[in-house]
């Protein structure tokens, strides 16, 4: 969260949404001073959220629990879209720019903020630790990239500088590999934020992508609200969310949730955040990168902690403590067990290619334990090609990991959609492998389990009956016998029905004779 009075000092961006946001919102260094008995606290009463989609609404939301007037921003290509209705307020920005580059327009958006007496800006969605081997600086040419790759060996992986999403990432396993990866990764990059340079890092293999949510205050004081396992993931981009982490291991969990903690208050990291790392088979974790922002899964930590992180955010960045919002490491307590699935639009019988169009037809899921988070997801929506295609996120939320699939295979059933396609057969398949469920997991599940990507063909009801109706209004009945004589075509006579004089009612006694007669003929009504 950034004040904008700050704002026009500091280099201001976000990762998900302007690239790099690891000198501000949660990373910026803090003074080593202990938390003052009396501190000040400057109220937020006006925000604006510099994203779109659910992830805007959700902070819309939060800010709309607390009292807090917000700003959206929208390009040309979202004039329909929810985000912009939700906000007390919307401008349109970017004219003239690409979908993507209208919300990397940083001078334009605090350019808006300051204009409409905005105080705060929420990004939405972008120390003795061991760390995965990999280059200190971005490279920008395959020699650094070589260099590396005499020194720790292949396989490697090509991540970009300022990526996010598992855009720009591309793995080598041999010399004969790299010029591709490199290109492809470096390209992907340079279209997605305009940036195409890459680190170079050493490839953990058969690893379990887990996650540590941080937050902390301004006090150098952090807490974490435990682990997430993100380990379902298809080209690098992240699937289904568990928290917490299956079959970890509580030492394992001991030492990365502290190793979090660790990097956070080395760093003075202030607000919500994520420490990242891979786990590999022998047990031993490294640390990947911190997030800096809210990120797309935080609704898992939400529900097994019961903390609102937006509103926790939003109350930091007014300059209270942690421990004035209840957020002490000895009171946060886990509760249950939680999974998220994205639901895109995409098709996964046909490479995940992305779907757009209108949806036809929209119906949620609903009931005890589940949660939608969505923007675009209701019947006439438009689905564009110009971002991401997130259409729902859905959050199950049990006692135990078993239960909680349970509760989403459910609500996924639940779900109808026409016009569009959904990755809902494939995430109904991963819910319900053997693995999945007990909770064996690596980022490599996907790949080995090629039975994932077999779908039963849908019964879609209702289709067919719409299918059935234009086939016998344009080619005629579909009869047993085959028969092709159609039926006779008879004009219906309208009968005659003489117009009769409609008798006079209560009405007409109280226009005719006033209250007093209406009175009297209403006694003698028997």
């Amino acid at each position: 969260m950034y004040r904008v009075n700050n704002l026009l000092q500091t280099s201001y961006c976000v990762r998900s949404t302007f690239a790099s946001c690891k000198r501000l919102l949660s990373s910026s260094k803090a003074n080593d001073k202990k938390q003052d008995k009396k501190y000040q606290v400057r109220k937020i009463n006006k925000l604006l959220v510099a994203n779109r989609g659910e992830i805007a609404i959700r902070v819309f939301r939060a800010c709309t629990e607390n009292n807090i007037r917000t700003v959206a921003i929208y390009s040309a290509e979202d004039e329909g879209q929810l985000h912009r209705i939700k906000a007390d307020e919307s401008f349109k920005i970017g004219k003239g720019l690409a979908p993507i580059a209208a919300y990397l327009n940083i001078p334009e958006i605090i350019k808006v903020a300051v204009k409409n007496d905005v105080d705060a800006i929420h990004p939405a969605i972008d120390a003795k630790v061991p760390v995965i081997p990999g280059t200190t600086e971005a490279v920008s040419n395959l020699d650094a990239v070589r260099e590396f790759v005499k020194e720790h060996g292949y396989p490697i992986m090509l991540k970009a500088a300022r990526g996010g999403g598992g855009r720009g990432m591309r793995v080598a396993r041999s010399e004969s590999e790299l010029e591709e990866a490199f290109q492809r990764a470096s390209s992907e990059a340079l279209a997605a934020v305009g940036d195409g340079r890459l680190f170079v890092e050493r490839l953990v293999s058969q690893a379990r992508h887990i996650e540590v949510q941080i937050i902390g205050d301004h006090f150098g004081q952090v807490v974490h609200l435990f682990e997430r396992d993100c380990s379902v993931q298809r080209r690098h981009q992240k699937v289904i969310e568990v928290a917490p982490a299956t079959n970890l291991d509580p030492v394992i969990r001991d030492r990365m949730t502290a190793d979090a903690v660790r990097i956070a208050k080395y760093v003075g990291y202030q607000n919500a955040g994520t420490v990242e790392f891979l786990l590999d088979n022998q047990g031993r974790h490294y640390f990947i990168e911190v997030n800096c922002r809210l990120q797309v899964e935080h609704t898992c930590s939400e529900e097994i902690t019961g903390i609102d992180i937006v509103q926790s955010q939003i109350k930091i960045a007014e300059g209270k403590p942690l421990a004035d919002l209840g957020l002490e490491q000895d009171k946060i307590k886990l509760m249950g067990a939680a999974v998220q699935c994205r639901m895109t639009t995409e098709d996964p019988a046909n490479n995940f290619t992305p779907d757009v169009g209108r949806i036809d037809v929209f119906r949620s899921a609903e009931g005890f334990g589940i949660r939608i988070d969505s923007a675009s997801a209701y019947t006439d929506a438009v689905i564009s090609p110009f971002y991401d295609s997130l259409l729902v996120k859905v959050i199950a939320h049990s006692r135990n990991h078993q239960e909680a699939c349970a509760k989403m295979v459910r609500a996924l059933k639940e779900f109808r959609i026409r016009g569009v396609k959904t990755n809902i057969p494939f995430l109904l398949n991963v819910l319900q492998h053997e693995q999945f469920l007990q909770g064996s997991l690596t980022t490599s599940f996907i790949d080995e389990n090629p039975n994932l990507f077999k779908f039963l063909p849908t019964q879609n009801r209702a289709q067919k009956l719409l299918n059935y109706i234009s086939e016998v209004l344009v080619n005629g009945p579909l009869t047993p016998l085959g028969t092709d004589v159609k039926p006779m075509k008879i004009k219906p006579e309208l009968p005659h029905i003489k117009k009769k004089e409609i008798p006079n009612g209560w009405r007409q006694v109280l226009l005719q004779e006033g209250p007093t007669g209406f009175a009297k003929a209403v006694r003698k009504h028997p």
